[in-house]
């Protein structure tokens, strides 16, 4: 009998904790408040810690410039911000996100315009990416979510094709490949999340914004400043920004973390990769899509349900597994075009703006139903992973599938 209907769970005890933290990194903090002591100084933000930071993660990346600032949201504000783009102008946004990367574009007086996913994927396709661009777009943000990376070859042809700017939302995607090459790397600029849920954190909130571009890095930093006049002759600030900066605590925990981060990649892949091989034999779940050259790390793991082989509909499956024990979340349908604050345009008062800005000359009634986007969070669910699951954790989420699908199987 299934524990949703009162038999016993596969799972009986909870899931191993992450432990994100350590000593290691409590240490680096402790050492950070022992020279502050030892001086009588303090410690703030551009110091030491932040700069080797930013040199580590850009090392990370193969190389190029990083800006550390204070979270995933800010990463892509300041990532846009340094883009200097005209209010009016249309951005492109990915179909499936966190309100965070997408509501920048909006408070920057630009349009978002969310393009559809690729059928089966949380991400961006390049048809649907196509679909969306008009004479008024000037830049494109492409999200890798779930740590799957988008299929990035056909969209940045098509970027440069029309010399569209594009920004890599990473957040979730922390050393995830498309290709050998690095997410965040690809495109204009990268931005990443660096908040206690990610893959490696700077404590409880932090972002970094990444590019190959030193001009770019220059905008993105004076940005993130309130327009100071780094790498300028100016004596006052030059552009308008925010105070978006990172610090040198939130660096110190970083770099901590950024050296455990490749091992941490392998462990979650050994437990992904594990319960694909598990999934290969079954009839009514499989391994959701990835583009082809995707190396993936996973932030969840995405499980498609083949609705037309199982007698009830995906929420119910998901959530007899999840009354298993085991760690599902049985839809992820955050699709920018269907939240309140877009579809009110709900930004600046009850103007409409940026949609009513005389500089937009665009569609202003313009609606995105992302019916693949929809399709795909109504045919998916999501199994929480980690690096710390070991061989007994893959055992009881196949076990736990297997016992639904034999109960719901057509």
């Amino acid at each position: 009998m299934l524990a949703i209907e009162g038999g016993e769970k596969v799972r009986k005890t909870p899931f191993p904790p992450r432990r994100l933290f350590g000593e290691e990194e409590k240490q680096a903090a402790v050492a950070l408040f022992d020279r502050a002591i030892e001086t009588g100084g303090v410690f703030g933000y551009g110091g030491p810690e932040e700069q080797a930071y930013e040199q580590e993660f850009a090392v990370f990346l193969g190389g190029g410039y990083a800006d550390l600032v204070n979270s995933g949201t800010a990463s892509v504000y300041t990532a846009l911000g340094a883009l200097q783009l005209d209010a009016g102008s249309e951005v492109v946004a990915p179909p499936i996100t966190d309100p965070g990367g997408v509501m920048p574009v909006a408070l920057l007086g630009c349009i978002p315009m969310v393009a559809d996913a690729h059928p089966g994927s949380y991400n961006m396709g390049p048809d649907e990416l196509q679909a969306v661009l008009t004479p008024h777009t000037r830049a494109i943000i492409v999200a890798h979510i779930a740590g799957e990376p988008a299929d990035m070859d056909p969209i940045l042809e098509i970027a440069r094709s029309r010399n569209l700017p594009v920004i890599e939302d990473c957040a979730q995607a922390h050393g995830a490949r498309y290709k050998g090459r690095p997410v965040g790397t690809m495109g204009d600029l990268g931005a990443f999340s660096t908040m206690s849920g990610k893959h490696h954190a700077t404590g409880a909130q932090g972002g970094v914004v990444f590019t190959k571009d030193e001009d770019l890095y220059w905008r993105a930093k004076r940005f993130s400043d309130r327009g100071k006049p780094f790498n300028t002759d100016s004596p006052t600030n030059v552009v308008a920004g925010l105070n978006l900066n990172g610090s040198d605590l939130a660096a110190a925990i970083g770099r901590v973390q950024l050296r455990r981060l490749p091992d941490m990649l392998v462990r979650r892949r050994r437990v992904v990769n594990a319960i694909h091989e598990g999934l290969a034999g079954m009839v009514a779940v499989s391994a959701a899509w990835e583009p082809k050259g995707a190396e993936s790390v996973y932030w969840f793991l995405r499980i498609r349900a083949h609705v037309d082989r199982i007698k009830v509909d995906k929420n119910t499956f998901a959530k007899a597994v999840a009354a298993e024990g085991i760690p599902v979340n049985a839809t992820y349908r955050h699709i920018p075009s269907e939240a309140k604050w877009f579809r009110e345009r709900n930004v600046f008062g009850k103007s409409g703006y940026p949609w009513t800005c005389d500089l937009y000359k665009g569609d202003r009634n313009a609606t995105f139903p992302c019916p693949n986007a929809a399709e795909a969070a109504e045919t998916h669910f999501n199994i929480s992973v980690h690096e710390n699951y070991g061989e007994q954790e893959v055992r009881d989420i196949l076990e736990a599938l297997r016992k639904v699908e034999k109960a719901y199987l057509k």
